[in-house]
């Protein structure tokens, strides 16, 4: 039974699982030092040169999945001593150096980075080598490659860089929190905090407090997740952990694609503010874009907003693929209507703290989004419901759209916008490539999530964005 794409994953999900059931219990005080010795429970060491760094990191790991640094904003974090086993990286020489005498390399490198050995062969000096790249673009035989960190190579916005001991260092105030390079971190050594406790102590305090009712908020990617079990049995599960109600937050995306819709032809120009780690890109590299922003909240805050202000006293907690939800919900303007966030790791992790076994589970249902909401949750959607909800208006503005999958896409968009030169009027960004379903809290990843994602709207019960919509009057 395959949970995780990787044992990166699951050595993440093994963590947050002991950390969750110590806390359900009321251990995790006097047995968090313990979860490591617990996870590595012999004398030889599984992952690492010995027992006792495997051990040491995963105390890291326990931090992280009990809120991480406080004094640090981002909820993406390093674990300094898991990054040690990448190469430095960088340009260097390759065996495809043939010894030639026109010596190129070094004619164009200003820092004197280049020497030759008796074979006439290049070599790169790293204490000076600047990675200007001169050297692999003049030599003819493209002897010079250029080896980036998988870290760094995944973070497509450069936030990430090396300190002094050649550990990954984020740069706040470029880094997005998409979490790309928490995926493809070989060692696992980039982390998103993790918020399970909050969610676990409201659990419990909803059990035994009539005051509020706790809400899960779940995203339309759910349904490309949890593979071994049907989407009825995972709703189940959910509400089986202490949750009063499930809500789609597809049906807050219906909202936000006819509220959107009308935004757009109110402008004429438009950027979507469904992706938190679109939004927050525009902020840091276009600052001059950020009035073309939709004005809505994203899908999951429309909906949480409705049911708080409907049901007063909810609790709300957002489950779904992205890290970047967890910078999101602690925003200002988002923080009143979302309690807490966990991604669909964490809901793995919760679920077998508590021993559920979701396959067992009798089948529920969400009902309550249409076609058009559920497909948000991969590249397009929101395009075809925009589309869709401009078509519901009776409206005869000509939608123009460009939909970025993945960020560099959205680079190369905003930056002709920017220019005046892109040549459409509304620009759908995610930072993902796939879309949500790219997202770096899923389970699993892959092209044929969206074929399931299509699926799962085409099952919806709702029609058209006016009809989900029509239910909350």
């Amino acid at each position: 039974m395959r949970k995780f794409d990787t044992k990166v994953q699951y050595l993440k999900y093994k963590v947050l699982r002991e950390v969750a059931r110590a806390a359900f219990n009321d251990k995790l005080l006097e047995t968090v030092n313990d979860i490591p010795k617990k996870i590595v429970s012999g004398k030889e060491p599984t992952m690492r040169c010995c027992v006792y760094k495997e051990r040491a990191i995963l105390s890291e790991r326990v931090k992280l999945a009990m809120g991480g640094d406080s004094s640090n904003p981002n909820v993406i974090e390093v674990i300094d001593i898991a990054c040690d086993e990448c190469p430095m990286g960088g340009y260097e020489v390759t065996n495809a150096c043939r010894g030639c005498i026109a010596h190129r390399c070094e004619e164009v490198c200003r820092k004197g980075a280049i020497t030759f050995d008796r074979n006439q062969k290049a070599h790169i000096d790293k204490t000076k080598c600047v990675e200007c790249g001169m050297c692999a673009k003049v030599c003819p035989y493209s002897a010079i490659a250029n080896y980036k960190r998988p870290c760094e190579n995944a973070c497509k916005v450069g936030a990430i860089s090396m300190n002094d001991d050649k550990s990954a260092k984020i740069s706040n105030d470029k880094c997005i929190a998409c979490g790309a390079c928490v995926y493809q971190c070989p060692f696992g050594a980039i982390m998103d905090k993790s918020y399970i406790l909050n969610v676990i102590d409201m659990i419990k305090k909803s059990e035994n407090n009539t005051k509020f009712r706790l809400y899960a908020v779940v995203a339309p990617s759910i349904s490309s997740q949890f593979t071994y079990a049907k989407l009825g049995q995972v709703i189940t599960g959910i509400k089986k952990l202490g949750f009063f109600s499930v809500v789609e937050a597809a049906l807050g995306a219906d909202m936000v694609a006819d509220s959107e819709a009308r935004e757009l032809e109110e402008k004429g120009f438009l950027t979507s503010s469904c992706c938190p780690a679109f939004v927050d890109y525009i902020h840091k590299k276009f600052p001059d874009m950020v009035k073309h922003i939709s004005h809505n909240l994203s899908p999951m805050a429309t909906i949480a907003k409705y049911i708080k202000e409907t049901t007063p006293d909810a609790k709300i907690v957002f489950i779904g693929p992205c890290t970047a939800k967890k910078m999101e919900f602690k925003k200002p303007e988002v923080h009143p209507w979302i309690d807490s966030v966990l991604t669909f790791e964490e809901l793995q992790a919760l679920f077998d703290s508590r021993d559920i076994d979701i396959t067992t589970l009798e089948e529920d249902v969400l009902d309550n989004a249409s076609y058009f909401g559920r497909i948000f949750a991969r590249s397009g959607g929101l395009t075809d419901a925009v589309k869709q909800a401009m078509k519901e208006h009776g409206s005869d503005f000509e939608v123009k759209p460009v939909s970025c999958d993945g960020i560099e896409q959205c680079k190369f968009a905003l930056l002709k916008a920017s220019k005046n030169v892109l040549g459409a009027n509304f620009i759908e960004g995610m930072a993902c490539v796939n879309g949500c379903i790219g997202g770096a809290g899923c389970l699993t990843h892959g092209d044929k999530n969206k074929a399931e994602v299509d699926k799962y709207g085409k099952e919806a019960m709702e029609k058209t964005i006016k009809d989900a919509i029509s239910q909350l009057k």
